[in-house]
């Protein structure tokens, strides 16, 4: 990803005061104009007449939105694979049938929750926003687009989408915790490569249930990647699902490499970044919405492991995610190999399908223990499988609350109108700087007319 690169202050300024002595004088100005419109014309050479060409067709609209799949090297990527041969399992709200862009994405489904369909294809929720979420993670991960160059397109859109639907909030009256315990097993049972959460619990700890679950998705080779929430939806610090050992959490920037305040949380766990702000997604009605957050910022990720998978099949879940985090391009404002903010940086699709010489590695790279030792420190005192009946009582299972509702949708904006970002980022240091340039020129006028003026005086009065 290419970095933004700033001048120097000290130039700024000089420019700015050189333009600022132009306009008080107008005599030199004038000079350089005049001198530009006497310059001889160039000479006219004869050139063969063009062959007309065909106006090129516009490029459609959702299309070109979709900057995240040339700014982090998703087309390139493409070149080598479109992740043909894999299976992301999509555990959220529900992915909308009769989705032209997903209808042969999805190649099968199932409810946990017991309010819906057996198929995980009708979106549950209290609100249209949740109802929605299930079919926006979906599409980024995995829409086919309605043609080779229009409607929405989705990282890896040969992959192929298992539809597992949860019922969040007071939706449903199973506990939270088994839903999603159930809906892990029965993804990596029906052949999920990749598992895609894109929720929090808002609290680092999580239901003992879940030990088994993510365990048996450990061992069964696949990727589990999980948002780390955002703070504009009330999560303040990581939480559970993203606090489990040997997950693949995401953090979200804005499109110029910076951490996203709102649209993001951070925390040591995080260990790539990748965009989570003007997202798009397909709602279940098929039209295109505005959206932001890390929901959004995993299933891309989701769609970068499946391409790494399908380019490399031979490789297990830990190597897939070291090729992801090793090559991961480091954000403008990183601090060392690894920080709480950006993780090992920011996320380049290219380089991890086909980076080569990155080694193999026996352990997962995001984390500095197994889930299994986690659990063999933490659940027991006295060793593996055995649990302290002294006085520390066996830790209770968490009763995980309801959710928050997750990413609200971003406003459609005028792209021609400057966004909080430039203006914190760029208008304002300019407007800064020009003040300064002007008050500097200012004040040499007025120290050169002062001493025009004493030495007027000392010459009258001589």
């Amino acid at each position: 990803m290419t970095s933004v690169r700033r001048r120097p202050l000290r130039a700024v300024i000089a420019a700015l005061i050189v333009a600022a002595a132009l306009i008080a004088a107008p005599a030199a100005s004038a000079a350089t104009d005049r001198d530009a419109d006497e310059a001889p014309a160039p000479r006219r050479t004869a050139t063969p007449t063009p062959t007309p060409t065909e106006t090129p067709e516009p490029e459609d609209p959702t299309r070109a939105a979709e900057y995240w799949l040339e700014d982090y090297g998703i087309e390139e990527a493409w070149e080598t694979t479109r992740g043909a041969g894999t299976t992301i399992a999509v555990i959220d709200s529900g992915v909308a049938a009769d989705i032209d862009e997903l209808e042969d994405a999805v190649v099968g489904g199932t409810d946990v929750s017991g309010v819906g369909t057996p198929d995980g294809r009708t979106p549950l929720g209290s609100d249209v926003h949740i109802r929605s979420h299930g079919t926006w993670v979906a599409s980024l991960a995995g829409a086919r687009g309605t043609s080779e160059d229009e409607g929405m397109i989705g990282v890896a859109p040969e992959a192929n989408i298992l539809a597992v639907s949860l019922g969040f909030g007071s939706v449903s009256e199973v506990p939270f915790s088994k839903q999603v315990a159930d809906a892990i097993r029965w993804s990596v049972d029906n052949g999920a490569d990749v598992i895609n959460l894109s929720f929090t619990t808002n609290q680092t700890a999580w239901d003992e249930s879940w030990d088994d679950a993510f365990g048996y998705a450990f061992d069964h080779d696949v990727v589990v990647v999980v948002a780390a929430g955002n703070r504009a939806s009330g999560t303040t610090v990581v939480g559970a699902p993203a606090t489990i050992p040997e997950v693949l959490v995401v953090g979200g920037v804005t499109p110029s490499g910076r951490a996203s305040r709102e649209a993001s949380t951070q925390g040591v766990t995080i260990g790539v970044s990748a965009p989570s702000e003007q997202l798009i997604g397909i709602g279940p009605t098929g039209a295109i919405d505005p959206w932001r957050g890390t929901s959004g910022a995993a299933p891309i990720v989701s769609g970068i492991a499946a391409l790494v998978k399908s380019a490399h099949p031979d490789l297990d879940a830990n190597n897939i995610i070291n090729r992801i985090v090793a090559t991961a391009e480091p954000a403008p404002l990183q601090e060392g190999d690894r920080d709480p903010i950006y993780g090992f940086g920011i996320i380049d699709a290219a380089r991890a399908v086909s980076e080569t010489g990155i080694g193999l590695v026996d352990a997962n790279p995001v984390s500095d223990q197994s889930l299994t030792e986690w659990i063999r420190r933490n659940r027991a005192a006295d060793g593996p499988g055995e649990v302290d009946a002294g006085s520390t009582p066996t830790p209770a299972p968490v009763e995980l609350p309801a959710l928050p509702p997750p990413d609200p949708p971003a406003e459609a904006g005028d792209p021609l109108l400057p966004s909080p970002d430039s203006l914190r980022e760029v208008t304002l240091p300019l407007v800064a700087v020009t003040a300064a340039g002007i008050l500097v020129v200012l004040g040499a006028v007025a120290v050169t007319r002062r001493i025009r003026s004493l030495r007027a005086h000392r010459e009258s009065g001589s």
